[in-house]
């Protein structure tokens, strides 16, 4: 159930789609804010945050993008190569086209997307906020990629090998997430639903079962992306490299993790150990993995560092 995006950027091979969340008309000259989604999600993901922006900045005073990520969304049909590499480059061409220095801002995966394109282009992106991800742990050996990342996002990792009848077959999914569930009936449950719901698309019936619903997000792309986030040594030092060279660099991290357990991917411990780089704020957020960029806690507080960003 695509929702058209509002711009097209050409690609090598292949077109992204960048959702401009903007809620009203930003001048060309108006700052702009790049907002990179999680492995599994696309860009609409960030429009209750877009939203706050607006609300506190005025609506026309700050252009939000977000893209639907290659492999995902209105995005799904560009090809690979995978692997956030690509995204960054990808994120090069739409701040080239758009002709700003953006604030970025990612979630999940696309903290670490984040993080590897302000290492890699410090002057291009002078600043980031990283929420509930960017930051990683050791690697253990013989890591096992589609293990490693079905034991940590468990069933969103799960529907890219389903089908569903109909939309309400795939929220009905969605609902019995113990993260997300609430989230659908709570007052976020608009952007929920539109931000799930883009993730649908209707195909040919497979053998075996009539059903034609599944998710836009190929997997091969879902396993790249998730081997660099798991165990490249670059991305792993990106925000280290990045803040080296003068990057300014927020983590928004949630309390809570991807099914709404006490244990979420931080904790002061794990920071402590991982070693956060000096001059990195870092904001604790009574939240869980999903709803810190979806419910109104974890939405306030990502505003804030965007403001933060956006202010500097």
């Amino acid at each position: 159930m695509s929702t058209a995006a509002a711009f097209v950027i050409e690609l090598p091979v292949g077109s992204l789609a960048i959702h401009d969340l903007s809620t009203g008309h930003p001048a060309a000259t108006a700052p702009v804010v790049l907002a990179v989604h999680g492995i599994t999600a696309n860009g609409l993901s960030w429009r209750r945050v877009a939203e706050e922006v607006a609300r506190r900045r005025g609506p026309d005073a700050v252009r939000f993008l977000a893209p639907d990520l290659r492999g995902r969304g209105d995005s799904r049909s560009v090809p690979g190569p995978y692997g956030l590499g690509a995204h960054v480059d990808d994120l090069v061409a739409t701040a080239t086209a758009f002709g700003s220095a953006p604030v970025l801002v990612g979630h999940s995966m696309g903290a670490f997307v984040a993080a590897l394109a302000a290492a890699r282009h410090p002057d291009r992106f002078p600043a980031a906020v990283l929420v509930d991800g960017g930051l990683a742990f050791p690697v253990p050996a013989g890591l096992d990629v589609d293990a490693a990342l079905q034991s940590v996002i468990g069933p969103a990792m799960d529907r890219l090998s389903m089908r569903f009848a109909d939309p309400a077959a795939y929220l009905a999914f969605w609902r019995q997430h113990p993260a997300v569930g609430p989230i659908l009936d709570g007052p976020a449950g608009e952007a929920a639903r539109a931000y799930i719901e883009h993730d649908l698309v209707e195909g040919p019936a497979e053998p075996g079962h009539g059903d034609r619903w599944r998710s836009t997000c190929v997997l091969d792309a879902v396993r790249a992306d998730g081997a660099d986030v798991l165990a490249d040594a670059e991305t792993h030092a990106a925000l280290r490299t990045a803040v080296g060279q003068g990057v300014a660099a927020e983590l928004v991290w949630a309390e809570r993790g991807l099914l709404d357990e006490p244990q979420g991917l931080y904790d002061e411990q794990r920071l402590a150990t991982i070693g956060v780089p000096d001059g990195v704020r870092t904001t604790q957020v009574d939240a869980n993995h999903y709803d810190v960029v979806l419910g109104e806690t974890g939405v306030r507080a990502v505003a804030d560092a965007v403001e933060r960003q956006l202010g500097a």
